[in-house]
C-alpha cells in the first residue's frame, strides 16, 4: 500500500491510536433537524480501539447524530486480519488527512462532520468536536428513499459549489467478532453501526438533482439502514445527511 500520509501508531500507542426482508413499500427519510456525522476509524488489530468502539455505541442513539464505524486494514500485519475492514475505508481516512492537510492518520480516530478529527476514545474531545460541528450542521435539503429495487437520493437547490460528492453508507446495526490473534487476542468485540458498503452515488453542484441506483449490491444482507452523505469535494465538510431505515426490521 503506497500513501504519502504518515501512519502514526495509535497516535501512537499512548493516545489511542436482512438479507433485506421481502418486498416492502418505499419509504423516505429526510434530515429535518441539523445533524452531525461521526465516523469512527477503528481496527480489530488495535489494542487502543475498544474504548472508542464502546464510546461510539453510547453515542449512536443520540438525536442529531449519525454515528458509524469503518474498520481499516493497515494493522492487519500485527497478526490478525480485520474481518470488517476494506481498503476503501482506509483510503477514505487517508483522503480526509490529505484534504485537511495534516496527514494525520491513526486509530482510533473519529472524524466529525468531515472536518474535525479527535482521538476516538477521548470523550471530552469528541463531545467538544460534536458541539462545534453542530453549530454549522446540515445546510442542504437531502432525502433518501428506498424500494425493493432502487435507492433514490434527492437533493434540493443550494449555493453554487464547484463539486460535491454524494456517498451511500450501507449500515449493519451491530456485529460481534471473536478475535483470535493480534493485540486483542481472546477478546469478543461488538462494533456498532458498521459501514458494510461505501458507494459514491453521484455529484452535486448546487442545483436540485435526483440520483437513482440499483439497491442490489449496495445493501448487503446484514444491512438494515443506509445513510446518504453529501460532502464538499471528495471527502470534505459534510453539507447534508439523510438516513433510511428498513421498516421490515
Amino acid at each position: 500500500m503506497t500513501h504519502d500520509v504518515l501512519l502514526t501508531r495509535r497516535k501512537a500507542l499512548g493516545l489511542g491510536v436482512a438479507a433485506l426482508a421481502a418486498p416492502f413499500i418505499a419509504t423516505q427519510a429526510q434530515a429535518a433537524e441539523p445533524a452531525v456525522l461521526v465516523e469512527l476509524f477503528t481496527s480489530q488489530g488495535c489494542s487502543s480501539c475498544p474504548p472508542a468502539d464502546r464510546l461510539a455505541a453510547s453515542l449512536k442513539g443520540r438525536p442529531g447524530l449519525h454515528v458509524v464505524s469503518l474498520n481499516v486494514d493497515y494493522w492487519d500485519y500485527l497478526g490478525w486480519r480485520d474481518t470488517l475492514a476494506k481498503p476503501e475505508y482506509t483510503q477514505r481516512q487517508m483522503d480526509y488527512a490529505h484534504t485537511r492537510g495534516d496527514n494525520d492518520v491513526y486509530t482510533p480516530q473519529m472524524v466529525i462532520d468531515g472536518k474535525l478529527h479527535v482521538v476516538g476514545s477521548n470523550q471530552a474531545d469528541v463531545e467538544n468536536a460534536i458541539a462545534t460541528a453542530a453549530k454549522t450542521a446540515i445546510k442542504t435539503a437531502i432525502s433518501l428513499q428506498a424500494t425493493d429495487t432502487e435507492i433514490v437520493v434527492r437533493l434540493g437547490d443550494g449555493p453554487a459549489i464547484e463539486e460535491a460528492t454524494v456517498w451511500l453508507m450501507a449500515i449493519a446495526p451491530a456485529i460481534s467478532v471473536k478475535i483470535e490473534r493480534g493485540e486483542n487476542s481472546g477478546s469478543n468485540i461488538t462494533y456498532h453501526n458498521v459501514v458494510r458498503n461505501l458507494t459514491p452515488a453521484g455529484m452535486w453542484t448546487g442545483k436540485s438533482a435526483t440520483l437513482t441506483l440499483p439497491r442490489k449490491g449496495i445493501m448487503l444482507a446484514d444491512c438494515k439502514s443506509c445513510i446518504a452523505v453529501l460532502q464538499k469535494g471528495k471527502v470534505g465538510p459534510v453539507l447534508g445527511l439523510a438516513r433510511w431505515d428498513n421498516p421490515a426490521t
